[in-house]
């Protein structure tokens, strides 16, 4: 007999059809428009080829514990324990580190998308046990988006224009007339949305604006960054360059005196400083569609023809988060506020800018305006923080001065780092420099479902189940649903929820009732959903049905705010909606950017050429663009059909643009080598039309293979992003500027998956070895 059982990933709801105990098949919710393929991997999960199965330890940590040689980390074997003997060694490593060394000296990373539940969320887990032991070193931002967030948060007062509430795409669809897309905005990136996504709306928004004729430009390296039936004029921009184009533009609209001076004046200040940077008082460089063109290597006639159709027409820029993971990333941010402003398009119906549109599937869409459920961290006894994208600097300069919004900080001396469903060794950029800064710390705890790089280079490793394995529930901000996610099949080993491995700990640590205040699982799913439906009665008069009405059915809908329109009571009347922000109104000249006098972050939107782009590239560089794979999201369920169907002769697809290849003797299928100082890595050559001369794209995820002296088997692009923040003032992630060398490959030429298998299997102990 099949039973149904109703669930929820990062890319989807779906019910998993279990018969005898086993997944026999998965199909996706019935009011998914555009369901993602990635739902059918899931069964990947109860494979146990990759699993982390019992407690594991390693060998020279158990023998000298602090005293090891972190050396060994990713190469020593593991000796299994029993679960008590591995607890009880996690909690006394927690009160060691914390008694010597003082709480800030724990790092607790855990970034991660193991799994969308709200509940069995292992990064707030660990951070509420934490908290309630003294504290820890946490992060700020996401790799996804920092540079962003931060100056809006200046500019704009908060970052809500990033975060999904700019004017929803059901506003855009019927009100724009002219759209201009600065990155990508792409079902694909949309597949996926932080604590789950119901239905996947994009396609159709998409679908009624090219209906509606409008006017769409796609400034992008790569054509396929908007599906091709949107009608769109491509513009095959060069990488880092779109502020230079925005900039342009501006330019443009200031030069023919056509700038919206009443909305300047109204809602923005700093603006007369902004249109002299772009009349070139200062520099003596105009910003303008000659000066642009040089520099994007667009066409000046292009650029001065959609600048005047900016304030012509009803207008809307939509920009990619991708653009700010970026040297200066902060600037495209501002720039296109500002080129917003100088239209005087803000706070109209189908009008403005907004950030991320399709990054995360709920970007975009009509938003919830309920309460979310989620398990809070509790408050946070010590302040203690870095920006999540300086894990390296932070382990290799214990002490060192760091700034992040006009604040100056300092490293902690970091002895102990826990990290709980996540993997730094996918996401973190220069992957041999944290292989370095990852034997620094005393000891390292990883606690997950899989066997990942990161969990193989940790001194001791907690098997997690996988959300197939247990109860929660999904949902957030950005999805009009709350979902179900009730256990299909048993835990594998001797896996064990994080909530009870949690649990456990706070027991020993002398807080187990402050954790888990007398509720179990099934009694934290019900007080979370409790929660959430309280508020959306007391709030807005919204009626949930009840929790056992909903575990059920297996979804629930929210109250949700439609057809928004961002900052349109700010623009009727600026005084009485002030932005939290030096001036209460949109800055584009910073008075707080202009007294701490970053160089690499003025105190307007400026163009500052990146560490590395192609205006500055030797003869035979290309950039390199590493994005979200098709098949997968990060690099979970690498193994699924999903993904696999992505790759070819086992690595990952690198893609060219035909000149670039002929000009290498690169063919089609061949297996190539990427290189720079930073490190190297092999591929899968795929030539196409729709990447850009001088572009070169590998995505993100593959898992983390070296070998030996040679380059990464797997085609892992994090051995060759730069590892530097976007600027002084943001700190954010720059893994889109990177500059790389191609060429053919005819050496080693091994399978990456049965090789990291084969290591795997060389680090775990024998069968008869396990307690």
């Amino acid at each position: 007999m099949i039973q149904r059982i109703p669930h929820c990933s990062h890319w989807g709801a779906y019910t998993i059809l279990v018969e005898d105990g086993r997944i026999a098949g998965v199909e996706p919710l019935a009011m998914d428009p555009a369901p993602s393929d990635i739902i059918h991997s899931v069964a990947e999960w109860a494979k146990p080829d990759r699993r982390v199965l019992r407690p594991m330890i390693r060998e020279g940590w158990l023998a000298r514990r602090e005293g090891s040689d972190r050396q060994g980390r990713g190469r020593e074997r593991f000796v299994a324990v029993p679960w008590d003997e591995a607890l009880d060694l996690v909690a006394a490593e927690i009160a060691r580190v914390a008694d010597t060394h003082g709480n800030a000296s724990i790092f607790a990373g855990s970034y991660g998308w193991t799994s969308c539940g709200r509940f069995h969320h292992a990064s707030s887990l660990l951070k509420r046990m934490l908290n309630l032991a003294g504290g820890y070193t946490g992060h700020v931002d996401t790799y996804s988006i920092a540079a962003g967030p931060v100056i809006l948060r200046h500019v704009l007062g908060d970052d809500r224009a990033c975060g999904g509430q700019a004017n929803t795409l059901d506003n855009i669809a019927e009100n724009t007339e002219t759209l201009v897309v600065f990155g990508a905005m792409s079902p694909r990136t949309a597949q996926s949305e932080a604590g789950g996504i119901g239905a996947h709306y994009l396609e159709g928004y998409l679908r009624r604006i090219a209906e509606r004729g409008v006017r769409v430009i796609h400034v992008s390296p790569l054509r396929d960054d908007l599906p091709g039936w949107v009608g769109a004029q491509w513009w095959p921009i060069r990488p880092n360059t779109d502020t230079a184009l925005m900039l342009g533009l501006a330019g443009e609209i200031v030069a023919a005196g056509r700038q919206d001076d009443g909305f300047l004046a109204r809602c923005t200040s700093g603006s007369d400083e902004f249109l002299a940077y772009l009349r070139g008082d200062a520099d003596g460089q105009r910003k303008d569609a000659a000066w642009a063109s040089g520099i994007t290597g667009l066409p000046a006639e292009q650029i001065r023809a959609l600048a005047l159709r900016l304030v012509d027409s009803r207008s809307m820029l939509a920009v990619s988060w991708a653009l700010q993971r970026a040297h200066h990333g902060e600037q495209p941010f501002w720039a296109a506020l500002g080129l917003a402003a100088v239209a005087g398009q803000i706070g109209l119906p189908g009008g403005g800018v907004g950030y991320g549109y399709g990054s995360l599937g709920g970007v975009g869409a009509p938003f919830s305006i309920g309460k979310s459920p989620g398990m809070s961290q509790g408050a946070k006894p010590i302040d203690s923080f870095i920006p999540v994208a300086r894990i390296s600097d932070m382990l290799l300069n214990p002490g060192a001065a760091f700034t992040y919004q006009g604040e100056t900080r300092h490293y902690p001396d970091t002895r102990l780092v826990y990290w709980a469903g996540g993997n730094p060794f996918h996401h973190h950029q220069d992957l041999n420099r944290l292989s370095q800064a990852w034997t620094r710390p005393e000891t390292i705890i990883v606690q997950d479902p899989m066997w990942t790089a990161t969990a193989r280079r940790a001194d001791i490793v907690l098997p997690a189940s996988t959300s197939i394995e247990r109860n929660d529930l999904a949902g957030n901000k950005r999805c009009d649903l709350i979902l179900a996610m009730r256990q299909a099949i048993a835990p594998l080993g001797q896996s064990r929820s994080d909530f009870d491995i949690f649990d456990a700990l706070a027991g020993r640590l002398g807080v187990g009732p402050a954790f888990n205040e007398g509720r179990d699982e099934m009694g934290w799913i019900r007080h979370l959903y409790d929660e959430s439906r309280a508020h959306a009665l007391r709030a807005h008069g919204f009626s949930m049905p009840d929790f056992d009405t909903f575990w059920e059915r297996g979804h629930a809908p929210v109250p949700v705010q439609r057809d928004h329109v961002y900052l349109a009571g700010f623009r009727q009347d600026p005084a009485g909606n002030a932005l939290d922000t030096e001036s209460g109104r949109i800055v584009l000249g910073s008075k707080t950017l202009a007294r701490l006098g970053h160089d690499d972050c003025l105190a307007h939107p400026a163009w500052l050429p990146p560490a590395e782009w192609l205006g500055k590239a030797g003869r035979d560089e290309l950039h390199l663009i590493s994005h979200q794979p098709q098949g997968r999201l990060h690099s979970q369920l690498e193994t699924g059909a999903a993904s696999m169907g992505g790759k070819r002769h086992g690595r990952e697809q690198l893609r060219l643009n035909p000149a670039d290849a002929q000009s290498r003797g690169i063919n089609d299928g061949a297996t190539v080598r990427l290189w720079n100082a930073r490190g190297a890595c092999l591929a899968t050559a795929c030539i196409s039309t729709d990447t850009a001369p001088g572009v070169a794209v590998l995505p993100t995820g593959a898992w983390f293979t070296p070998a030996g002296d040679g380059p990464e088997l797997s085609g892992n692009p994090n051995v060759l992003t730069l590892d530097i923040g976007t600027s002084a003032f943001g700190q954010g992630c720059s893994a889109h500027t990177c500059l790389i060398r191609v060429a053919p490959h005819a050496g080693d030429n091994r399978d990456p998956m049965r090789t990291y298998q084969s290591q795997l299997a060389e680090m775990l102990p024998h069968p008869e070895e396990t307690p």
